[in-house]
């Protein structure tokens, strides 16, 4: 995934495959946190924790809508685990995954020993009575004799079992995990998920697992051969009968911005006007004909500016533009049914044939990608130069802030006051509150200073405001700001500040 263009070809083909989170193994990232990509997807990453660690190993989860509306927190456990937790509709259970990628089966055994060991006491920590799914690359051929395993695998699966087979095949047997891809039948390419570089050998060592508890809601696991982002392994998908619930508690409804640019339109903005002067008419007369609270006048206020916005401006809609070409998504796509041919060959000779040409159309897919990625930023400093030269601080600070990218702040967990890592959402949110609380609730001192009262009190003015000194406010209000809570824009305050009298006279 730290090859350039690498992140959106992943994402593409989750979005293809419908796919609601999507576990990657050896992302190269370093450090951890999560990311939001400009098509939507959350991607949560974990890698090598120290400063200038090398690009290895590294492990995420990419989520769509429906998973990020249900993620209740993540924990980063180096560059081999990552864990997530997610709500869903069975009532208080938790969906908890587990993304791994294990050490190879020649590695060190001391290596070995701590991945299994600290994966084991991740599984500890997660409750019986939630659903709980390890997957990944586990390195792992747990093969087809199922003997003595047979609570936790089926005779489906591929080749003869390794070491590292072994060493899985415990972990599960200890932990009650099935492995998924032993108990469906299907066709020895739809249980592959790894093959060799001179394609001629597969194995079956990337694995979805799911504890025993809940092996019902697991419908189907096999490999999808048609999804290509030039890996050498195969996707591996799950299907499960299960529904994701939104956590409310995960963040509030984003505001819908207005698009403010229109009130720079002079038609708009008389269009603007009119409207929101009838609507302050309306209200003025209905509130004369009842006795209304303060509250209900602020709410007519509120309704007349908001709904005109709605009407006259309508929503802001946020254009991202993306940076791959179409010529490189036309090469992608051509990559893809050079991968397909490799799949279809009948004979050894097609098949060599069709690899060639599949790393002919890789390279192509390289060079054209770095050719956008150049491209694209030699656009954006060439408006960030023009918008210097103008005076444009606001253009120029945006496209600096697209030009330096988002990694330099990855968001990480909150700690407690012991230092340790706080995963669920909602008790980060009380570590907050308990740390301000703290924090500006402080005891009153010992031995107060004594100061000297002030011999004369200061000439301020407590009196209502004027309807011009309530004009003067208004229009020293800075544009294109974010809205308060209120969700009205200091625009449309502007655009006529006659508005303020009707607001100050129902108030």
């Amino acid at each position: 995934m730290w090859e350039t263009g690498k992140t959106s070809q992943i994402a593409m083909e989750m979005r293809r495959y419908n796919l609601a989170v999507l576990g990657i193994s050896e992302t190269h990232w370093t450090q951890a946190g999560q990311k939001r990509l400009a098509t939507g997807e959350m991607l949560l990453y974990s890698g090598h924790e120290k400063k200038n660690a090398p690009h290895t190993q590294g492990v995420a989860l990419m989520l769509y809508k429906v998973a990020q509306n249900a993620l209740v927190g993540w924990e980063s456990h180096g560059s081999r685990i990552i864990k997530a937790s997610f709500t869903t509709k069975k009532e208080g259970i938790l969906m908890n995954i587990i993304q791994c990628y294990a050490p190879t089966n020649d590695s060190n055994d001391d290596i070995k020993d701590h991945f299994y060991e600290r994966l084991q006491s991740i599984l500890e920590k997660c409750p019986r009575k939630d659903l709980t799914i390890l997957m990944g690359d586990l390195n792992a051929k747990v093969g087809i004799d199922n003997m003595g395993y047979e609570d936790i695998m089926g005779r489906h699966g591929l080749g003869e079992r390794n070491e590292n087979g072994e060493r899985f095949a415990n972990l599960c047997a200890f932990n009650k995990l099935v492995i998924g891809g032993t108990i469906f039948p299907h066709k020895r390419i739809h249980k592959a998920t790894w093959i060799s570089p001179d394609h001629t050998t597969e194995n079956q060592i990337d694995h979805i697992c799911i504890n025993k508890k809940f092996r019902r809601t697991m419908e189907d696991v096999r490999t999808r051969r048609g999804a290509d982002v030039a890996s050498d392994h195969h996707l591996v998908v799950a299907n499960l009968k299960l529904k994701l619930k939104k956590n409310w508690t995960s963040g509030q409804t984003a505001i819908q911005r207005f698009n403010t640019a229109f009130v720079r339109n002079t038609d708009r903005l008389n269009k603007f006007k009119i409207a929101l002067n009838n609507r302050f008419q309306a209200l003025q007369d209905l509130l004369k004909e009842k006795e209304t609270t303060m509250e209900d006048n602020w709410k007519g206020i509120k309704e007349a500016l908001t709904s005109t916005c709605q009407e006259v401006l309508g929503l802001k809609k946020h254009h991202h533009k993306e940076w791959i070409s179409t010529e490189t998504l036309d090469k992608i796509k051509e990559r893809k049914n050079k991968k397909a041919a490799i799949n279809n060959s009948r004979t050894r000779a097609e098949k060599v044939q069709a690899q060639a040409e599949y790393i002919e159309a890789n390279k192509q897919v390289k060079r054209s990608i770095r050719a956008d990625k150049k491209k694209y930023v030699e656009e954006l400093a060439t408006t960030a130069e023009k918008a210097a030269r103008e005076g444009n601080m606001r253009q120029l600070h945006d496209t600096t802030k697209k030009l330096a990218g988002k990694y330099s702040k990855p968001e990480r967990p909150v700690k407690n006051k012991e230092g340790k890592p706080i995963t669920e959402i909602q008790q980060q949110r009380n570590r907050w509150v308990e740390y301000f609380e703290e924090l500006l609730n402080r005891p009153a001192p010992m031995n107060p200073p004594d100061i000297e009262a002030a011999h004369t009190d200061l000439p301020i003015d407590v009196n209502p405001p004027t309807k011009e000194e309530i004009r003067m406010a208004v229009r020293q209000i800075k544009d294109r700001k974010a809205a308060e809570p209120d969700n009205i824009p200091a625009e449309a305050l502007k655009s006529n500040c006659n508005t303020t009298d009707h607001r100050r006279k129902i108030s």
